[in-house]
């Protein structure tokens, strides 16, 4: 049997396919574009060469239609047979106040999903219907939906509540949610694994860095707390959006630009951020702008750096003890200056950088350590793995086994986990940089 995991974008639909009998993944693809004049598609089944095309795809069924006919494909899919689908994995932007875990998807629920789009208002109109697409094409298939909020449900009332009129709560649901649960969830956890600890027993800071970015501060195995907000725009600086600023600024610059409050929104979240600030979002590219002297671009590197180095402190104080520090993520995983940016200067909070064993980690295959020896606190650079979440998830729905997070047991918690996909990966990443091997670490199998 096999497990689908759909990731539905506004303009795009990720997805992957995962052997449940074997633990390894079958195929990995995306559909981009949807909605523009023609839709792009790329695929990767394992064992066989990459299938790119383009086509027309003006919604999210054509997407979803080719990309069922792509996985059976001879050439270039995964399985003989849809009917080996056993069930479907949604990744879904927001739970609200109604979903605190994963759940099946009934006609109910995707009901009270359409109520919580003013929450999420860029992301979940694709979400639901990535759902409702994928029940129409495959209607006897279990169904399940995994939200990005649902991790920090933990959360106590001090950390997820904003000093506003309290009604705005009651009525509007205004409070703290975070996203980026499924990533932080499963980092957490392989942290534990990692440290030889029970995840009842482990304090950690995550930082996932990529486009979008956010910090969890995880004490004793649960969230305690999370820098994104309401929406994914509070927090750290991010690819486009502008992260923590005072609110007053809405307003005044409304005023004197003569924006609407719509057209501010769109601004904090998609021309802010690394991108206002340099014209760049990618930090490849603002790192490149940086080293050939672009003040800008090293600013907006500085500006990033510094904001995750506040983080770290306000949450190294809420924890207390920090067993490990985090990164994760495009960035995080690939990003060497801005860990060393946001690192340095941490000695007195026992959070030591090995400059070299940082360099060394630009890998997405393998789990490294790149503190120094005698750094009272590890700093782990883990690639994080979302869809393995959602697969789990999804299989143990179906299953009937599933409950929340701190009753159920993901196979990655076992020290002798390993991902066969990245386990390949990380033999050619080994023949290229055999150095590597120096800093990747294996929990003690027990």
């Amino acid at each position: 049997m096999v497990i689908l995991t759909l990731n539905c974008g506004s303009s795009s639909a990720k997805y992957q396919v995962y052997d449940w009998d074997n633990k390894d993944v079958l195929s990995v693809g995306v559909v981009e574009r949807i909605g523009l004049e023609y839709s792009t598609i790329e695929q990767k089944s394992t064992g066989k060469e990459t299938y790119e095309a383009k086509f027309s795809s003006p919604t999210h069924m054509e997407a979803i239609e080719l990309i069922l006919k792509m996985l059976v494909d001879p050439t270039y899919g995964c399985i003989e047979s849809l009917d080996q689908i056993g069930a479907v994995g949604h990744r879904v932007l927001h739970g609200g106040e109604y979903f605190k875990k994963s759940t099946l998807v009934t006609d109910e629920v995707i009901e009270k999903l359409k109520e919580i789009i003013p929450l999420g208002p860029l992301h979940m109109p694709a979400n639901i219907m990535g759902i409702e697409v994928a029940r129409k094409l495959m209607p006897n298939v279990p169904q399940a939906i995994i939200m990005d909020t649902a991790w920090h449900q933990t959360m106590p009332e001090e950390a997820y509540m904003y000093a506003v009129p309290y009604s705005w709560y009651k009525d509007y649901n205004v409070r703290r949610y975070g996203f980026h649960g499924t990533s932080h969830l499963y980092c957490a956890k392989r942290a534990a694994v990692l440290l030889g600890k029970e995840n009842k027993d482990t304090n950690v800071i995550i930082l996932h860095i990529g486009n979008g970015a956010s910090a969890c501060a995880v004490k004793n195995g649960v969230c305690i707390d999370t820098s994104m907000g309401l929406t994914p725009l509070e927090g750290l600086v991010m690819g486009s959006r502008s992260g923590d600023i005072d609110p007053a600024i809405v307003p005044y610059i409304c005023k004197n630009l003569g924006v609407t409050v719509e057209e501010m929104d769109t601004i904090l979240n998609k021309k802010s951020g690394l991108i206002g600030l340099c014209g760049k979002s990618d930090r490849r590219d603002v790192h490149e702008a940086a080293d050939k002297g672009d003040r800008m671009a090293q600013l907006a590197i500085d500006m990033e750096c510094h904001r995750i180095k506040k983080y770290i402190g306000a949450y190294a104080a809420l924890l207390g003890r920090v067993d490990a520090i985090v990164f994760t993520a495009g960035v995080g995983e690939m990003g060497e200056h801005i860990r060393r940016g946001s690192l340095k200067g941490l000695e007195s909070l026992g959070i030591v950088l090995d400059e070299a064993k940082n360099d060394l980690s630009h890998c997405r295959n393998a789990e490294t350590c790149i503190s120094a020896d005698d750094s009272p606190v590890k700093i782990f650079v883990i690639p994080t793995d979302e869809e393995l979440v959602m697969t789990e998830d999804a299989f143990a729905l179906m299953n009937g086994t599933y409950d929340v997070h701190t009753n159920f047991h993901y196979t990655f918690e076992d020290s002798k986990y390993l991902n066969k996909a990245r386990e390949r990966g990380l033999v050619e990443n080994l023949k290229k940089k055999p150095e590597l091997q120096s800093i990747i670490v294996r929990p003690a199998i027990k």
